[in-house]
């Protein structure tokens, strides 16, 4: 008998077990080969018969190890037919652990004699290393020369055989692949070369080598084949090519087709071949030697490694070494290092010296990598070849080759022509060959078409391979989630190799049958071999890792979000760990589409409730990231995850929220990207501009384009884009409707790629721009281009090289256009699409001066120019000036270039003289050190009639608007031209002749402090500016102390900005208005008209001086100068370092500065004494209102106005290293303040000790509001100390402190003497000995207190001790704690702590959910005689449960409210409450909420309650208690005379129990709030409410919402609560009750009306107008919801007004701007609106400025939504302007409406309460407020 079955003792089924197998050897060959890779079957034990085999085979696999012998048999049951009587001691007995003796747990496996040889698999991407003989270390030791000498008559014969050896071990490795049972015969034979490009330019190749291999050309953007990688002529120095492709192009699998060709001669050139895998190189963690490289880890030779080696080394040239995976190499190799041969390295180190030709030198080196940053080593002569995938017909010829049945391959192609996104998928090699795998087990049982709708997205194709692949037909869930366990364990720790003891046994069986897993033999170091297991692809194990994500009831949802992130595909090779989690969001969002549902749902077995919610998590993060603002890469990635959602109403969230303007800049990208783009931008609407720069392209990803029409400006850059790119885009063009601009420069077509796009563009009638620069066409070429691209109708503008042509559409074209769709109606268009646009340059033509009257007359004769260019010429300063003198006449619409003309500073004169009176003069730019003379222009009056048009829709809004645009201002830029103050008179006098002049600017000149006080002169006599800019003119602190005093002289001089560093001076006019939003293109508005907002009496003048040294006499120089100047004046100041003595000057001088409203000091450092100094400005000068002090570098100081009263103080200092010794003085000094508002000490050092030091000084200080001491390192024993000292300050009315990291500690105060005090700690972290203390602080304070305790590690028996230990004489004491064992404790429990109260509890709040413990305790304890007398009677003290009732009624005698919510209470509690309710005869409320009751303990809960007949609230909402449950609660009613309050929502309330409901309620006369939401109750329900409600005269407020009435029962209600005259809240949204209830509301609105809610009630316009004339004038109504109704035009109109309305909600309500006006009007009728929601609605610009208009008068206004309405920049800009003037409000919410990215930027900035996220920000309240 075999010794193993000996040893195991189950002789029978091991011999049933080798008669099984014996019946299929060839699967248990391939069991053998995935398990032992090692293992050579070919030529192993031929002698032997099958039975003998089988036995012989099943050994190794025993004694492999436990692991791998269970994996095994899982394997056997799992795949094979196996008898049930077999497969069940099979799996007992083998099948986990306990079944394999101890004694052969380490058993060993003998050693390999092959290594490396791979497992088969679906995959493209699986590989190995080489093929190893026995061990035999080589490079570890010298190589003597004599040993050497000894062994050269073998030289030649030893390194033959080994190269003999090398090529037959790969002839047998790739060889020997068999089909797999269920795969199609084609399966390894599909191999199809990707197309590969040269991305840098390389040395040609050898014209030998060339006539060989073809004749390619290594050129940017040439298409190379496989053998093509090896042509270079590069015959000395390093040979290495790069290999550059993302995930699935199939970079392993060509390092493979490499190996075989060269196996199979293909490659003759090369002698030897060695292929290595950096993801397996990483598992070594020795040094190693190059020969070790080779020879222990590759394949040994024979013998004499040290020759064999030198063999190489001589003949390097014929050795190619391959290394695969680059990017996943790990500890990157200095440049610095060297390395010979016989020094150990790193591998990385080694692949290091085999580029630069320090090892082998002379080698080829191939490596892969995906795009990205590469290491260092490579060298910069590397060739880089972009692999690219498939495009169309390699897809077909693919799926050709892989089915080899006619029928099959028909059909297949026939499914992927019909359907092009599933065609843009199988452009990655890797996602066609899953394809081709589905469609091969689909096609069989779908009708045509079906298939390929099966397969919509990646992550739905690898979900159907695994269905599809499933043993026997089917998943196991188990299998799936354990697989996938160990997919994201490995991903998360950076593991993609595994050993056999990572994957248990059952996942490893379930991997091998599907095909999921492959095996090889894996060496850690010479001599040291085991078999590794990898996932057959990454991207793979990328989706089983997603896949356990959300499937796995062991991940908890909310941690989803943290995994769908964006790459930013550059992959750090710096990293110790692989970035190995690039697809897992992809994947992630496409098991979050809704089609993944049941597939998850049996994976994870759950519902598809539990599944959906954690799809809707992904979903949301998904949201986030697609309001975002995002680089190209990630807009890419993006775009790839909502695809995979097939979610539209996301899908148009991203298209909506991408900018108009999308640019990619330098990265690859593939036809699958752009078609992943594509896709999203079918879902917009409005138009987009493409540019991408200096991006690799693949060839043939234009064509991914086609169909888009929402692209209305595309434009390429790239070296890279070739003829075979033109001639894809040419295909994509005429499908792209609405593209206006095409360019395609600086690339590497010729005319060829240029003639194929000619013949598409006269397709694109549309197209008005096309651009060929810089493409390198000739002459002849470029013509041609003219001559075709003339007859496009619209075409206005062609670019290549040099030349521009500014053309103009034919008239017969012109005349078409008037009757296109896009035109028609629009005069305007139609006249500008008939104009002609022209330029004229006439660079370096050597024009002198006697030839510019000859110019000027042709150019008047002309037509209108564009630009006219005469840069590089010879006019002189006389030719300047007749060129400046004549453009008025020469109608030049936008410049004159006069560059580089020769002119000087005497010519600068005479061209200012010229341009004087030129009206359409925009700007005048000289610069005579750059040879710079350029005039710009503006627009002519009738062509600003359309700003006109647009700035009169806002003429309401301002103080003045003229019926015509008054002229334009000018900008005169003299820059550089070495002006002095000599020059400046005659400069001025030049100037002096425009009246229009608005910004001067004279940086970069030499005017000194001698020009800057003659300017100060002159500056009178210019008029009006806006800007002077004296930069770099050599201007010191005297020259800013002159032109300070121009403030009061020049009536436009507002701010004077300095900085000493970089010389910047500038004077500048008003800012605050709408220049400074307008910085792009935002809508223009008169230059005249100025806004009420910004009247110069508001607006502060500002002095800015940063970089200045400000010495104690320069500070009293610029104080001096300052009190002249008029105000208010704001004045901010910046040095490195600010001493006392220059503090305490400029300080001292404040008092004589009135106007002052702002001192700033920035960036300045001040000395730990400054705070003391700032704290006695608050005595010392009256006006100061605010000192802000941040950490002794910023400073800022608010001052109020003379004309402001006396008010309130506010001090800062923070982060000022104030210590206990700084608390004394600062004290001092603060308590001279008279009426300190609010104080600021936080993130200083003060510490317990100066924590109570400053309480013991708290009385003393005059703070009324708040005192912040965040920060401060402030332990437990502080917060003890904060309770021992508040009852000494009775002015605190509430104290908090949070230890945790937040770290805040809080004091709030009023300005009377408190009646009661709130504390609250969190995470105080509270031992058992501090729990007394906290209760002697406690008892200390003779006033009402409420304390919350948020985890402070306060346990139930702490709690216990001091609800005991706290004692007051009288009053009311309130608790609240919050920890994580409240929820979990049960009410029973909760209920004991209460027993041992020292006082009556009055209130008991438990809440679950929230772990919150509320109670409230009334001191002195009284007795209450009735629950004595109760307690006496009906008490046994026998039983625990008797005694806890007995304690209860004892403590609660005077309990007044009881409140369970979200609470299980369980029938022990139930019976507690039974026996204790009846005793509670104060109780008033009871409530009980969102809890779980079994039906046994509503028994005992309605018995309980039946006793406690003076109840005056009962909430019984949101709980789950069934129908017959609830009619068990309806006997609580009974008897409840005294009910007030009355909660019932979301009961299942059908109609007997809803008639039984109403005859209770006729009992309750004074019943005041009646709340039954969300019970449907339908007309039926309402009609016997309708009857009840005349009997409750005391009803205040009625909420039936969400009840399924219609307009019958509306009609009742409305009738009766006409008859409730003291009715308050009226809430009856989400109800169909029409406007005929509506009408019938009107008719009888109660006068004491506060809240009328009819949001989503179908209400139309009748019915709101009915109701709007009906509230208007109420005076109580505080809030109006009509949300969700289609209104239209019958909005509320008021004519009285609402005199308390807080809150009006609209949203959703078809408002247009049709209703603007009336809308704003009524508004303004309700003084006291907080909060108006508009959002939702389709509101444009014309609704914004009456909004804006209306916001000034709105003082208690809070917040504005006007989310997703149609309002543009324009209408943006106007609520600004309106927002600027209301200082109260909050936000104003305008998320998705039509507004620009970077004008949304430039809003926010100037305006950052206008918010434009897609969250809802509630923004703090400025401080000192």
């Amino acid at each position: 008998m075999d010794p193993v079955s000996l040893q195991l003792g189950t002789k029978n089924l091991w011999s049933l077990l080798v008669r099984l197998l014996s019946k299929d050897p060839q699967w248990l060959n391939a069991k053998v080969k995935f398990f032992l890779p090692k293992m050579d079957l070919s030529s192993r034990n031929k002698a032997e018969d099958a039975t003998q085999g089988v036995m012989l085979q099943l050994n190794r696999l025993y004694t492999q190890g436990q692991a791998t012998w269970q994996a095994f048999i899982h394997c056997v049951c799992m795949e094979l037919d196996v008898p049930l009587d077999l497969e069940v001691p099979l799996l007992s007995t083998w099948g986990h652990g306990d079944g394999f003796p101890s004694q052969l747990e380490t058993g060993e496996e003998s050693q390999p004699e092959s290594q490396l040889h791979h497992g088969e698999s679906w995959s493209c991407g699986a590989g190995g290393g080489g093929l190893k003989r026995p061990h035999q270390s080589c490079g570890s030791s010298p190589r003597p020369k004599q040993c050497r000498k000894q062994q050269l008559g073998g030289y030649e014969e030893l390194a033959k055989r080994y190269l003999q050896l090398l090529r037959s071990s790969a002839q047998q490795r790739y060889g020997s692949r068999t089909r797999r049972p269920g795969q199609p015969l084609a399966f390894h034979q599909a191999y199809i070369p990707p197309i590969l490009q040269w991305s840098r330019a390389t040395a040609p190749f050898n014209t030998q080598e060339g006539a060989i291999l073809g004749d390619p050309k290594a050129e940017d953007g040439t298409e190379a084949s496989i053998l093509d990688l090896f042509n270079t002529k590069a015959d000395k120095g390093p040979r290495v090519t790069v290999l550059l492709g993302k995930a699935g192009m199939g970079k392993t699998t060509l390092a493979h087709r490499l190996c075989q060709k060269w196996a199979d001669g293909q490659l003759d050139r090369f002698q030897a071949l060695f292929l290595f895998e950096f993801r397996q190189l990483n598992l070594i963690t020795e040094f190693l030697t190059l020969p070790q490289l080779l020879f222990d880890l590759y394949l040994s030779p024979e013998a004499g490694p040290d020759l064999v080696f030198q063999y190489l080394e001589k003949n390097a040239k014929g050795v190619l070494l391959i290394f695969d995976g680059l990017d996943q190499a790990l500890y990157p190799h200095s440049s610095k290092d060297t390395a010979g041969p016989e020094a150990p390295s790193p591998a990385l180190a080694l692949f290091s010296g085999l580029c630069k030709g320090t090892l082998l030198p002379g080698c080829w080196v191939l490596a892969t990598s995906r795009p990205g940053k590469l290491p260092d080593c490579l060298p910069t002569e590397a060739a880089m070849v972009h692999m690219w995938g498939f495009d169309r017909p390699r897809v077909e010829e693919y799926v050709g080759r892989f089915f080899s049945n006619q029928l099959w391959q028909e059909a297949a192609l026939a499914e992927l022509r019909e359907n092009r996104h599933l065609q843009s998928m199988c452009a990655v090699p890797a996602v066609c060959q899953v394809t081709c795998l589905c469609l091969y087990h689909l096609l069989p049982s779908s009708c045509p078409g079906q298939s390929a709708a099966l397969l919509p997205t990646v992550t739905q194709n690898y979900v159907q391979m695994v269905s599809t692949l499933g043993p026997r037909g089917h998943l196991l869930p188990e299998s799936l989630l354990g697989l996938s366990e160990v997919a994201l364990r490995g991903l998360e720790t950076g593991k993609v190799i595994f050993s056999v003891g990572d994957i248990p046994p059952p996942m490893m069986a379930f991997g091998a049958a599907l095909g999921l897993l492959t095996s090889f033999c894996i060496c850690t170091g010479p001599g040291h071999q085991e078999t590794g297991y990898a996932f057959t692809h990454l991207s793979l194990q990328e989706f089983f890792a997603a896949l356990h994500l959300m499937a796995s009831p062991e991940v908890d949802k909310n941690a989803l979000a943290h995994y769908v992130t964006l790459s930013s595909r550059w992959v750090l090779r710096t990293k110790a760990r692989l970035g190995l989690l690039d697809h897992l969001p992809t994947f992630l969002a496409g098991l979050a589409s809704r089609a993944c549902c049941p597939f998850l749902s049996h994976v994870a077995q759950r519902d598809e409730v539990w599944v959906g919610a954690r799809q809707a998590e992904v979903m949301q993060a998904l949201r986030k990231l697609a309001t975002r603002r995002l680089t190209g890469p990630k807009v890419v990635a993006l775009c790839h995850c909502v695809g995979e959602t097939q979610e539209p109403e996301l899908a148009s969230l991203v298209a909506q929220s991408l900018p108009c303007h999308l640019s990619f800049h330098n990265f690859p990208l593939t036809y699958a990207d752009l078609a992943s783009l594509n896709n999203i931008l079918g879902h917009r609407n409005a138009p987009i501009q493409l540019d991408f720069e200096g991006c690799p392209l693949e060839p043939h990803c234009p064509e991914a384009l086609a169909g888009c029409k929402q692209v209305e400006n595309l434009s390429f850059k790239s070296r890279k884009c070739g003829d075979a790119f033109a001639e894809a885009l040419s295909r994509s063009l005429p499908t792209m409707g609405s593209l206006k601009k095409l360019g395609l420069a600086g690339s590497k077509i010729t005319a060829q790629g240029i003639g194929r796009l000619v013949q598409a563009l006269p397709l694109c009638p549309q197209l008005e721009e096309v651009s060929f620069q810089d493409n390198q066409l000739k002459d002849g070429v470029l013509l041609n281009i003219v001559e075709v691209l003339l007859r496009l109708p619209r075409l206005q503008k062609l670019e290549e090289a040099d030349l521009i042509f500014l053309l103009s559409p034919p008239t017969k074209t012109a005349a078409e256009l008037q009757g296109a769709s896009d035109l028609q109606g629009n005069a305007s268009q139609r006249k500008e699409a008939q104009s002609r646009s022209l330029a004229l340059r006439l660079q370096q033509c050597q024009l002198r001066v006697h030839d510019v009257q000859e110019l000027i007359a042709q150019l008047q004769e002309g037509p209108h120019l564009d630009k006219v260019d005469l840069s590089g010429n010879q006019l002189d300063n006389e030719g300047c000036r007749l060129m400046a003198e004549a453009a008025a006449q020469l109608d030049i619409t936008r410049n004159l270039d006069l560059s580089d003309n020769g002119l000087s500073v005497d010519g600068v004169y005479g061209v200012l003289s010229a341009v004087s009176m030129c009206q359409t003069l925009a700007e005048l730019h000289i610069s005579l050190l750059h040879k710079t003379v350029v005039l710009t222009f503006a627009p002519k009056q009738e062509e600003q009639g359309g700003i006109q048009e647009r700035a009169a829709l806002h003429d309401s809004l301002m103080r003045q608007m003229p019926c015509e645009l008054p002229p334009h201002s000018t900008r005169i830029r003299l820059t550089h031209c070495g002006l002095q103050a000599k020059h400046l008179a005659q400069l001025c006098r030049a100037l002096g002749g425009s009246c229009r002049l608005s910004h001067l600017d004279f940086s970069g000149n030499a005017l000194g402090d001698e020009g800057a006080a003659q300017l100060a002169q002159l500056l009178p006599g210019l008029g009006t500016l806006q800007s002077l800019n004296l930069s770099e003119n050599g201007l010191s602190l005297d020259s800013v102390f002159i032109l300070t005093q121009c403030f009061s002289t020049l009536q436009w001089l507002f701010h004077l900005e300095v900085n000493s560093e970089s010389q910047h001076v500038v004077l500048r006019g008003d800012r605050r208005g709408r220049d400074q939003l307008a910085g792009g293109p935002l809508p223009e508005f008169p230059a005249g008209a100025r806004f009420s907002a910004f009247d110069q009496r508001c607006i502060p003048r500002s002095v800015c001086l940063r970089q200045c040294l400000l010495e104690p006499l320069s500070l009293t120089h610029l104080c001096e100068t300052l009190e002249k100047c008029p105000g208010p004046l704001e004045v901010k100041l910046s040095c490195e370092v600010l001493s006392d003595q220059s503090l305490e000057t400029l300080l001292n001088h404040l008092p004589r500065l009135p106007q002052l409203s702002l001192l700033q000091l920035s960036e300045t450092r001040l000395s730990p004494r400054s705070p003391l100094l700032l704290a006695d400005l608050f005595s010392l000068c009256p006006q100061v209102q605010k000192v802000d002090l941040r950490s002794l570098y910023h400073t800022t100081l608010h001052f109020r106005s003379s004309e402001e009263q006396k008010g309130e103080y506010c001090g800062r200092f923070t982060d000022c290293a104030l210590s206990r010794e700084h608390v004394e003085p600062l004290c001092w000094l603060l308590s001279k303040c008279e009426d300190l508002n609010q104080l600021d000490l936080s993130a200083n050092l003060l510490g317990d000790d100066g924590l109570q030091c400053l309480l013991e000084c708290l009385p003393q200080l005059p703070i009324s509001a708040s005192l912040d001491l965040s920060h401060n390192s402030v332990s437990v024993e502080g917060a003890l100390c904060l309770v021992k000292t508040l009852p000494s300050c009775p002015r605190v009315r509430e104290a908090s402190v949070n230890l945790g990291s937040e770290q805040s500690f809080w004091i709030h105060f009023s300005r009377q003497e408190e009646a009661g005090k709130t504390l609250r700690l969190s995470q105080c972290s509270f031992r058992p000995e501090h729990v007394p203390t906290l209760a002697t602080g406690l008892n200390q304070a003779l006033k009402p207190t409420a304390l919350t305790l948020t985890q402070c590690c306060l346990g139930l028996k702490q709690l216990t001790v001091l609800l005991s230990l706290v004692r007051w004489p009288v009053g009311l004491f309130s608790l609240r704690v919050e920890e994580p064992w409240v929820g979990k404790a049960g009410v029973l429990a909760l209920l004991e702590v209460c027993t041992q109260a020292s006082g009556n509890i009055t209130e008991i709040s438990i809440a679950e959910a929230q772990q919150q413990l509320c109670l409230q305790l009334e001191f002195p304890r009284q007795e209450n005689p009735e629950a004595v007398a109760l307690r006496l009677a009906h008490c046994d003290l026998g039983t625990h449960h008797n005694l806890l009732v007995w304690q209860l009624m004892e403590t609660c005698a005077r309990l007044r409210q009881l409140s369970l919510s979200q609470v299980n209470l369980c029938d022990t509690s139930s019976l507690l409450l039974q026996s204790l309710l009846p005793s509670l005869s104060e109780l008033k409320t009871f409530r009980l909420t969102c809890s779980c009751v079994r039906s046994e303990g509503l028994a005992h809960l309605t018995s309980g309650l039946s006793h406690c007949l003076h109840l005056e609230e009962l909430d019984l909402s949101n709980n789950q208690f069934g129908e017959e449950g609830t009619r068990v609660l309806m006997g609580v009613l009974e008897g409840k005379c005294w009910l007030k309050r009355l909660d019932l929502s979301h009961l299942p309330l059908g109609g007997s129990i809803l008639a039984e409901l109403t005859q209770r309620l006729r009992h309750m006369t004074l019943l005041q709030s009646l709340r039954l939401s969300h019970n449907q109750i339908g007309d039926t329900g309402a009609q016997l409410l309708a009857a009840v409600l005349p009997w409750l005269p005391e009803l205040r407020k009625i909420d039936l919402s969400g009840n399924g009435i219609g307009p019958a029962g509306g009609a009742q209600l409305a009738e009766s609560l006409a008859l409730c005259r003291h009715l308050e809240q009226l809430m009856l949204g989400c109800n169909a009750l029409g406007d005929a209830t509506a009408l019938g509301l009107a008719q009888g609105l109660p006068q004491h009306l506060r809240i009328l809610h009819l949001p989503s009630s179908r209400l139309g316009p009748e019915g709101a107008l009915s109701l709007s004339q009906a509230l208007d004038g109420c005076p109580y109504v505080e809030e109006v919801s009509l949300a969700e109704n289609s209104l239209a035009r019958g909005i509320p109109q008021f004519c009285q007004g609402l005199p308390l309305l807080r809150r009006i909600d609209l949203v959703s309500c078809d408002i247009d701007d049709h209703t603007a006006k009336p809308l704003a009007a009524s508004l303004l009728l309700c003084p006291a609106l907080e909060e108006i929601l508009l959002s939702w609605n389709v509101l444009g610009d014309e609704a914004a400025a009456e909004l804006a208009r209306v916001l000034p008068q709105m003082g208690r206004l809070k917040r504005m939504d006007l989310e997703k309405n149609r309002i543009t920049a324009c209408g943006a800009w106007l609520l600004a302007e309106g927002l600027a003037q209301g200082s109260g409000i909050q936000v104003i919410r305008l998320w998705n409406n039509p507004i620009p990215p970077d004008t949304v930027q430039r809003l926010q900035r100037q305006e950052p309460r206008l918010d434009f996220a897609f969250f809802d920000k509630q923004p703090k309240a400025p401080w000192g407020t």
